[in-house]
């Protein structure tokens, strides 16, 4: 079964979409090695000055090996400007049968 992941920061929403515009095909390999891995939806959202990623993964195993090895990923987190450390949760998707 699955996994959620959300992951949240200090940082500045408007920087990130301007700095993904810049930098595309640079985040478009991050993720294309997060899919690789077993990433299977991925999003960005923002709230009260924080950015969050929330994800769809494989496994938390599946992520904490992306994540891991992601110097990738801190590269782009240092280049926006976060000012804090990641905080990460993971949550067990339920089987409802009401999805969508």
């Amino acid at each position: 079964m699955s996994v959620y992941v959300s992951l949240r920061v200090k940082a500045d929403p408007d920087k990130l979409e301007s700095y993904a515009q810049e930098n595309r095909d640079f985040l478009v390999g991050i993720s294309d090695r997060a899919k690789g891995l077993g990433c299977l939806h991925h999003t960005f959202a923002s709230e009260n000055g924080d950015v969050i990623v929330m994800d769809e993964w494989e496994s938390r195993e599946a992520f904490e090996k992306f994540f891991n090895d992601a110097d990738d990923v801190r590269q782009v987190m240092q280049e926006m400007g976060v000012q804090s450390e990641p905080d990460i949760h993971f949550y067990k998707k339920l089987d409802t049968g009401d999805d969508f």
